[in-house]
């Protein structure tokens, strides 16, 4: 699937108040998601020391796919495609390792 149909079909699902006007609902649901996500990664290390079973994996993917959801959401938004976002963010990533600034801290590096 590509990333745009995604968008476009995850779309028709987005019942939130103010549906092209809010960029703050699905900022703060992308936060709460992404917790989740945290949170059963956590709970792996915790309580599985560290393996990631099948189990496991399902169930962040499922989360996973809940921060995808308000990613698409977010960027419609603002008026962006996913594969925009998708190629800007790879764009970025090949100039900081083609200039050796990969590691480090700062976003303008």
């Amino acid at each position: 699937m590509e990333l745009n149909h995604y968008q476009r079909e995850s779309r028709k699902t987005a019942l939130y108040p103010d549906v092209g006007r809010n960029a703050i609902y699905p900022t703060l649901g992308l936060v709460g998601e992404a917790g989740e996500v945290a949170d059963k990664v956590k709970k792996i290390l915790r309580d599985k020391k560290g393996v990631f079973d099948k189990d496991s994996k399902d169930a962040i993917k499922l989360e996973l796919g809940d921060v995808l959801w308000y990613i698409s959401q977010l960027s419609s938004e603002l008026g962006y495609e996913l594969e925009e976002i998708a190629n800007a963010n790879l764009h970025k990533l090949n100039s900081r390792r083609n200039r050796g600034k990969i590691k480090g801290s700062g976003d303008n590096r």
